[in-house]
């Protein structure tokens, strides 16, 4: 039998495993959707980085370095993401962490808000939640789409047949286990892109002949692919190989370098702030995660598609830049060990897709049955109503991935400018500035979320979030500041937080 098929099959019974067990350990919807705040460092940090990048860092970055190698914008979003995630978990874990503990003990973000500002219409709610399930429709159709190119790569599967099974695995053990099943399986995952990220480029550089080679192989190709100041790529449709476009343009700089403000406002990995067990693991688990879990995984995913140019060379392009890391990691190690790494892979897809679906099932349970619906709703009626509504929304993801032709990084590129924009100013002001309102807020959601959505009609090449999160900070500071400030509750609250903060630091 084939050593990537055995290796693929444990992988996967690994994971319902860990399923079955972390069923047994989910009473409760904290349990379900916060996992009882008892996370330690590690799998904080792993689970928050490997929720984080999904398929696109082992398929779409590589893909874009592929196509453009590091002289374009591919190493500014690099840049722009590891300085967003380091401000991310420096400023915005610990106030998280201690802010939502305090208003109620909120376990989700809508709720939060909403306990923040004391807003007894829900609307504050209301409208979180729908941004919420909105954009995470987009972000985990682009997990499906990354899985469904990973089955018919490796297996020759049927692009539909590989988005099913892949579904179905997700759903498996984020059905049965919750927070805590995600959490420890995004701890392996974590654990296996910072591997295989790491190892891939170094072996292909040392079978090329070392990284002299590469560099005379990439200059041999283009020159300009060693340049910064130019922007070449692949012309795909009239099949010229790494062809010069042009210089990089401001707006493109600006747009790449945006992407690190989407990080303050990504559900998904603001969970894991608020899951920590304290306040004083945060320290030990920022290190962990911005070391093992972002820098070195963000730049081996570059390399492994500046790396790729060279070891296919200009005879030997791939159709789907997409496919460098799956293509290179068959090529470069033997079926045991490629079984291995091609399961890292998966497990980038399957660490995002469960939480985002998580993340989605609290906010239609928490945020709609629970408040409208079912009020006197029990804690295990809460936890299979969250279930059923994870396989509802994985459902409509899995319709929305049947267009084959999406990229993986444009479908998350998407949904990641919509929660930068719709929620970063929201939360940043929110435990930063205690003059910020409720209808300000409010307002900033709206007009972030809705500038995303609307932004593609105007023909601007700028990333959505640029303008998305500018405007919604603005509304914030305007309307706060010429609007009835808080109650006094909501201020000796924020004081309260802010002096707890300080005395743990």
């Amino acid at each position: 039998m084939n050593p990537v098929y055995i290796t693929f099959g444990f992988y996967l019974v690994l994971l319902i495993v860990i399923g079955i067990i972390t069923y047994r350990m989910t009473n409760s919807m904290s349990d379900y959707i916060l996992g009882g705040r008892k996370l330690n460092s590690w799998v904080t940090a792993f689970s928050a980085q490997a929720s984080d990048f999904s398929g696109w860092l082992l398929l779409g970055l590589p893909g874009v370095a592929y196509a453009s190698s590091m002289s374009e914008w591919s190493l500014f979003i690099a840049i722009g993401l590891a300085v967003g995630a380091a401000i991310n978990w420096h400023y915005v874990a610990k106030r998280l962490r201690n802010y939502t503990y305090f208003a109620n003990d909120s376990i989700t973000i809508s709720e939060f808000f909403e306990n923040r500002f004391r807003d007894k219409s829900h609307l504050l709610r209301i409208v979180s939640a729908l941004f919420i399930v909105i954009f995470f429709m987009f972000y985990t159709a682009s997990g499906l789409v990354a899985g469904g190119k990973l089955f018919e790569t490796t297996f020759g599967f049927d692009y539909t047949l590989a988005l099913t099974i892949g579904a179905l695995i997700i759903f498996g053990y984020t059905f049965l286990g919750g927070f805590i099943a995600v959490s420890w399986t995004d701890f392996i995952q974590g654990f296996l892109m910072f591997l295989a990220l790491l190892v891939t480029p170094i072996i292909a550089i040392q079978q090329l002949g070392g990284f002299g080679e590469v560099l005379s192989a990439l200059a041999q190709v283009n020159p300009s692919l060693l340049s910064v100041g130019e922007a070449v790529k692949y012309d795909f449709a009239n099949d010229v190989f790494w062809e010069t476009s042009g210089t990089v343009t401001i707006v493109a700089v600006i747009s790449a370098l945006a992407w690190g403000l989407g990080y303050f406002g990504q559900p998904h990995i603001l969970t894991r702030f608020m899951a920590i067990k304290s306040v004083a693991h945060i320290p030990k688990a920022r290190l962990i995660a911005i070391i093992c879990g972002l820098v070195l995984p963000l730049y081996g995913a570059l390399m492994v598609g500046t790396v790729g140019i060279a070891y296919f060379g200009p005879d030997n392009p791939l159709n789907d830049p997409e496919q460098v890391f799956i293509q290179m990691v068959q090529v470069v190690f033997n079926p045991w060990v490629a079984g291995i790494l091609l399961a890292a892979v998966l497990s980038a897809i399957m660490s995002t897709i469960d939480s985002q679906l998580l993340v989605s099932s609290s906010a239609l349970i928490e945020d709609f049955y629970r408040v409208f619906i079912r009020k006197q709703a029990s804690q295990k009626e809460l936890v299979w109503a969250s279930r059923t509504a994870v396989f509802i929304i994985l459902l409509i993801a899995f319709i929305l991935a049947f267009n084959e032709s999406n990229t993986v990084l444009d479908l998350v590129s998407y949904a990641w400018a919509g929660f930068g924009a719709a929620f970063g100013p929201a939360i940043l002001f929110s435990l930063f500035w205690k003059r910020t309102t409720m209808p300000a807020v409010l307002v900033s959601i709206i007009i972030g979320g809705s500038t995303v959505l609307l932004w593609g009609y105007t023909g601007s090449e700028l990333y959505e979030i640029v303008p998305g999160f500018a405007l919604a900070s603005l509304s914030i500071i305007l309307i706060s500041l010429f609007s009835k400030g808080p109650s006094q509750e909501i201020m000796d609250e924020f004081e309260q937080v802010r002096h707890i903060c300080r005395t743990t630091e």
